[in-house]
């Protein structure tokens, strides 16, 4: 379907493809990962043709038809329904020629493509994307001009969807999703009938909806077979195997060089440290691997604990204006709490962070914050309070006005920023880097509490596993509105539902949720037809009392599965010392210490793991029963 052919690009003096190569079957589901900055969304460009290369080629099938979303539905009295079966642009022309047409011969052949096409389902098919991306039955037909851009870039979306090209381009679809969208999404794709390739680092959505991953590092392409987790495994066994190539070829070298030092000066042996010389020649060690480098976040500590309770609710309501969102909030926030708020776009899930944040006021009811209370939110539209044309080192100046140059450096580098990233202007940084940046900048302080609105969405798998280990490192309270299933899953421990307008407390695990997502509890109703009233409040009372029966087992669970976490992060910050030549220059007490300590660690996660496991096998009973 797709050949890429010894393809060379830069841009502003910067290579980013320099001989790269590759062939995507036909029909297949493949993911495109890499760095930001990597050239992902260019090598999109490259394939659509809208730039050109500088060497080489991009080639697709001559009569295959590409697709990609390349910017948001636009703002207008067409209504989303009407926007998605427009994008069909075949069905379009044929319906409009079947109107002016007067030949009897060309009336037949476009009616007989019509139902080849089944033009006649076109509203339905529509309909159902819309509505699996969020969409019910009013919001289809409104005009675009009363959604707001993350809306009108899902109608493009499922725009794209419905056209069903032969090759679907699609760059992180899941930016503008929920969580309910981005699991119909991965179904959808999963079953699409043609060939997609989709720029994501969401590593669920790479592990159920594609079947091959490109990986692009250092300008060149490879091709791997498999999801995401068995491109990773794979990877990590050749870069030790190369590795250990290359050591061994090095040693060789290094054998065969000693011989050439000792004797190339000595007659008798002359030939032989020439003909040493000449194999020394043909060794060839390959180029070392490595993980690429991805810069760590951290956040400052809280500097005061704040009591606990650290927040409470009492019956609270908040909206805006007149217009009530969420009701009845009653529950409270403990300074160890971290919790992700899940729940469907549009059911209040960012008004309640700003009721957190302090953004909104409660319209009825008491919330009440302990004294002294700071509270750090990131939500992608505050990216407007950056200044463009600042520095990252001149908005940390700003905050450091009396501290040394090293320090504001220090602080920035703390971010993830590079030296020579601290002093380009906001406007030039990349998503990613802005996001750092920001969220740098609104913990700067020691926040109590961290409120994370969608943080993932700018950022690479190795940067959003940067941000976990930050995160669990961090000691105060956390809130996290997110579709990124690996971060809840790494970092929270309680999950709270935004639903019925209203947040309340979710007794059970992203599992459950994701399986009453996909059962047909939500959108496109339920897979048995309709339930009566009573039947529907049994069933929830049946769950509530199997959930409220395993949830200290869930509990504890998600407890091990935490220290599991931490002890391996103990582990390998251990064995990085360990493995540095330059460790072994110092004190022979400290290298015995970090032995005890890496025996230490590895005999904890061992204990730790036989419990989870134990604990697993329990709740698998308990489910099943």
């Amino acid at each position: 379907m797709l050949s890429i052919n010894n393809l060379t690009y830069r841009i502003q003096g910067r290579m980013l493809f320099e001989g790269a190569s590759m062939v995507i079957p036909d029909g297949a589901k493949t993911g495109l990962v890499g760095k930001n900055g990597s050239g992902k969304t260019t090598l999109f460009h490259l394939i659509q043709g809208h730039i050109a290369a500088e060497a080489g080629s991009t080639e697709v099938n001559r009569r295959a038809r590409i697709g990609g979303v390349a910017q948001e539905a636009t703002a207008s009295t067409v209504t989303p329904l009407e926007v998605v079966m427009a994008a069909d642009t075949e069905r379009a022309s044929l319906l409009a020629e079947a109107e002016t047409a007067t030949d009897p011969l060309r009336i037949s052949e476009v009616h007989m493509r019509l139902a080849d096409i089944e033009s006649h389902t076109a509203e339905a098919r529509a309909s159902t994307i819309l509505k699996g991306l969020g969409f019910d039955e009013v919001k289809q037909n409104n005009p675009t001009s009363e959604l707001s851009g993350g809306w009108r870039m899902r109608v493009a979306l499922a725009g794209v969807l419905f056209s069903q090209p032969d090759l679907l381009l699609l760059d992180e679809p899941t930016n503008y999703l929920d969580l309910e969208g981005t699991l119909w999404l991965e179904k959808y794709l999963a079953t699409y009938p043609y060939t997609v390739l989709m720029i994501s680092h969401d590593r669920d959505l790479l592990n159920k909806a594609v079947n091959s991953i490109v990986h692009l590092e250092n300008g060149k392409l490879t091709f791997y077979k498999g999801a995401y987790d068995t491109f990773e495994a794979t990877r990590r066994m050749q870069m030790d195997l190369n590795n250990k190539s290359r050591e061994k070829t090095l040693d060789q070298i290094a054998h065969l060089q000693k011989f050439v030092d000792r004797f190339k000066a000595k007659a008798s042996k002359a030939a032989q440290a020439q003909a040493r010389v000449k194999m020394i020649a043909k060794l060839k060690p390959p180029a070392a691997m490595f993980d690429e480098f991805s810069a760590p976040f951290k956040f400052p500590n809280p500097k005061r604990e704040p009591s606990s309770p650290m927040m409470t609710f009492d019956n609270v309501s908040v909206g805006y204006g007149d217009k009530v969102i969420l009701r009845n909030i009653t529950d409270r926030i403990d300074p160890e709490d971290r919790i992700a708020l899940i729940g469907v776009n549009g059911n209040g899930k960012s008004t309640f962070a700003k009721l957190l944040a302090g953004d909104l006021q409660p319209m009825q009811g008491e919330m009440r914050k302990s004294r002294g209370l700071d509270i750090a939110y990131f939500a992608q539209h505050q990216m407007d309070k950056l200044k463009p044309d600042w520095t990252p080192l001149e908005h940390v100046i700003q905050l450091m006005p009396y501290d040394s140059e090293s320090k504001r450096r220090s602080r920035v580098a703390q971010m993830g920023l590079s030296t020579s990233r601290m002093e380009t202007l906001a406007k030039h940084l990349s998503g990613g880097e802005r996001a750092r940046l920001l969220m740098g900048l609104i913990a700067f302080t020691g926040p109590g509490m961290l409120i994370l609105d969608e943080p993932t969405n700018h950022l690479d798998i190795d940067s959003r596993d940067a941000l976990v280990q930050a995160l669990n490192d961090y000691e105060g309270a956390v809130l996290i509105i997110s579709h990124d299933r690996h971060l809840i899953d790494a970092t929270v421990d309680k999950l709270w539902i935004a639903e019925e307008g209203t947040v309340k407390s979710f007794d059970d695990d992203l599992d459950a949720y994701q399986r009453m997502l996909t059962s047909g509890n939500s959108r496109g109703g339920s897979a048995n037809g309709p339930q009566s009233k009573e039947d529907r409040k049994a069933q929830r009372q049946d769950a509530a009392q199997k959930r409220a029966d395993v949830a200290p087992l869930r509990k504890q669970i998600k407890d091990a599965e935490q220290k599991l976490f931490r002890l391996k992060a103990e582990l390998g910050k251990v064995e990085v010392i360990l493995a540095n030549p330059q460790t072994y220059n110092g004190a022979p007490e400290r290298v015995v210490l970090l032995n005890k300590d890496k025996a230490r660690f590895l005999a904890s996660i061992a204990e730790v793991e036989e419990s989870w496991l134990k604990m697993s096998t329990s709740l698998e009973n308990a489910e099943g029963a």
